[in-house]
């Protein structure tokens, strides 16, 4: 058995230890779900992703649905070599911050959708969200669907379990689940807008209702949120037109019906947004005019009450200023007649001003 000492001299001569080094992480650390479909039936088993394509092309049917959360370069293009995905696609996919697009590459659809969450807030601050947004991209192929999700919420686990709840449906191929993946983020969109149409009519209320203040910087943050949701549906609208209208055979007739029916939501979507932003622009210049309103009257009752007090003001500068001779100075009942003549000056004023409504 060698010695320590012999070891560390074996070392020495070898260079000294070597540093370890990181090992890559596995694709499958990334993977929340890998399953194949044949005839819209999900095949009992655990596979991996090499596994489930051979094992699809073997049979000649049937396709592939790998579902990734926020992959790296590295794990991604080990899926990219097995599959064909062209590298530009892949790099939007690791990379994200994309704009919500349909790219085709050789035979293979790139989708980028953008997901939104709605996050409740009871007191909006500068560094409030209302509205969080993340991503979505699908490689589909004739036999296989991947999809790349970013961001902690939108996940497809259940538009995964409504496919495979409706076998024919899923039967029909990728594209029926690149359908379901755009319903399902239409649909979120719907369910955000609803929040927000609440939190707009309550606003609106506060606004237009008596004696209540609201403070203009809330309702730019609304209208900053509103357009982080524009920017998530407005360019949908072309990709989903496309795949309606025959972009590519590799949507079936059968599917392109489904996404038209998508599109008709989208453009629902579109339309409340589009009344947000405008509703937002009317209530942001209602607060302007009702602060200057207000600034108006609290000017004039400011002014009201400076009227009132420089009356008395006056009279008393002008029999401060030691004449000799000045009309009832020497009058045993010249101060108290002066101060009735204060007094009523102001109730007359008081009273003018009441009856103007400026008091």
């Amino acid at each position: 058995m060698p010695s320590l000492s012999s070891l560390g001299l074996r070392n020495r001569r070898n260079g000294g230890t070597r540093p370890a080094q990181r090992l890559p992480t596995p694709v499958s650390a990334y993977v929340v779900d890998c399953a194949i479909y044949v005839d819209g039936e999900r095949l009992e088993g655990s596979w991996t992703h090499t596994d489930a394509i051979d094992e699809v092309r073997r049979r000649g049917s049937g396709f592939v649905w790998i579902g990734l959360h926020e992959p790296s370069e590295e794990q991604i293009n080990g899926l990219a070599e097995t599959f064909g995905l062209h590298e530009l696609a892949v790099e939007d996919a690791v990379h994200a911050h994309q704009r919500p697009k349909l790219e085709r590459y050789d035979n293979t659809l790139f989708m980028v959708l953008k997901t939104v969450r709605y996050i409740a807030n009871e007191t909006l601050s500068a560094n409030s969200e209302i509205v969080e947004s993340g991503e979505l991209m699908a490689f589909v192929g004739r036999d296989f669907v991947i999809t790349v999700r970013h961001g902690k919420h939108a996940g497809l686990a259940q538009v995964r379990h409504q496919l495979e709840q409706d076998p024919e449906q899923l039967a029909l191929g990728p594209s029926a689940v690149l359908h379901g993946i755009a319903d399902h983020v239409v649909d979120t969109y719907l369910e955000v807008t609803d929040a927000i149409q609440d939190d707009i009519d309550e606003m609106e209320a506060e606004v237009f209702a008596p004696r209540t203040k609201i403070d203009a910087e809330q309702i730019y943050l609304m209208k900053r949120e509103v357009m982080e949701l524009r920017r998530s549906v407005m360019p949908l609208a072309k990709p989903l037109q496309r795949l309606a209208e025959g972009y590519t055979p590799m949507v079936p007739e059968e599917v392109r019906s489904y996404f038209r029916n998508v599109d008709d939501h989208l453009a629902t979507v579109s339309e409340r947004v589009a009344s947000f932003d405008e509703l937002l622009t009317t209530l942001v210049d209602a607060t302007l005019a009702k602060i200057t309103l207000q600034q108006n009257t609290d000017m004039r009752k400011i002014s009201a009450w400076v009227a009132i007090i420089s009356t008395p003001t006056m009279i008393a500068g002008i029999y401060g200023m030691n004449f000799d001779v000045m009309p009832e100075t020497r009058w045993t009942f010249g101060y108290p007649a002066t101060l009735l003549v204060m007094m009523s000056a102001c109730v007359v004023l008081f009273k003018i001003f009441r009856r103007n409504k400026w008091l």
